[in-house]
């Protein structure tokens, strides 16, 4: 049997990076599973491929700095499928700003798709597992600069600290319904989005992955299979009563220094 035998999951921001891994995963220990995006050719290549592996899936056009297609898509799963039974928040922006010269306008966006998104995704998922007086899990992908981060990654961090109280606040909100809500501060992750953005922020050229990987103390960055087998853990029964934890997924241990 599988860790998602029978279950319903939408993973928002599933269809690459981190996402799509938290989905393959899911898909594989038994879920039933929709993933949301912007992009539908990333989406439909994303469908086939569960499909040719066995798996129930399908995708769900949404932009999650939208909140009501954020709401939309939790609908949309809840219509075809007749309940959610979990939910993964893994979209992210991480377009670089400092203190001092971020924009309202890129703080905005900061805001609207790293935390309104996720709140709006979560209120509509568990307003469903409440009206079936059924369990639910959630887990918001968040980062470990939710702590302090880089200088560049001002008004990321402000949205992604937000998510973290967030997390908290709803998982005390609804424990009695037996909904437990967890939060997953992941760090440096290899994945597309964070390759083109090493390219387009920082001047990175085809090596940097490499080089970057043999500064951290395990040699590589962050697998997103890797945090894709934890993130099904904590939706599953397996995770037993843990809710409110919002866990560092890191290879840099906070607070110790050399």
């Amino acid at each position: 049997m599988g860790l998602l035998d029978d279950k319903v999951v939408l993973v928002n921001g599933g269809c690459q990076g981190v996402g799509a891994a938290i989905a393959r995963a899911a898909a594989r220990e038994g879920a039933t599973v929709a993933v949301t995006g912007r992009r539908p050719e990333h989406g439909a290549a994303l469908v086939a491929e569960l499909a040719a592996a066995g798996s129930e899936a399908r995708y769900v056009r949404a932009d999650l700095s939208d909140a009501g297609q954020a709401k939309a898509s939790v609908a949309e799963v809840v219509d075809a499928y007749g309940r959610i039974d979990c939910l993964v928040n893994s979209a992210g922006l991480t377009s670089r700003g400092t203190l001092l010269d971020t924009t309202p306008e890129l703080f905005d966006q900061h805001i609207a798709i790293n935390l309104k998104g996720p709140f709006f995704a979560m209120q509509a998922a568990v307003a469903d597992m409440v009206a079936r007086k059924a369990p639910g899990t959630v887990v918001n992908i968040i980062t470990s600069s939710a702590h302090g981060g880089q200088p560049f990654l001002a008004p990321y961090v402000a949205a992604k600290a937000g998510l973290i109280g967030l997390t908290r606040n709803a998982a005390h909100a609804h424990r009695w319904d037996r909904v437990r809500i967890n939060g997953l501060n992941i760090g440096w992750t290899a994945t597309e989005g964070e390759d083109a953005t090493q390219r387009a922020f920082h001047g990175a050229g085809d090596g940097w992955l490499d080089e970057a990987a043999a500064r951290l103390p395990m040699g590589k960055l962050g697998q997103p299979d890797e945090i894709a087998d934890f993130v099904v853990l904590l939706l599953s029964d397996r995770s037993g009563v843990v809710t409110g934890s919002v866990i560092d997924w890191d290879q840099n241990v906070l607070g110790g220094l050399d």
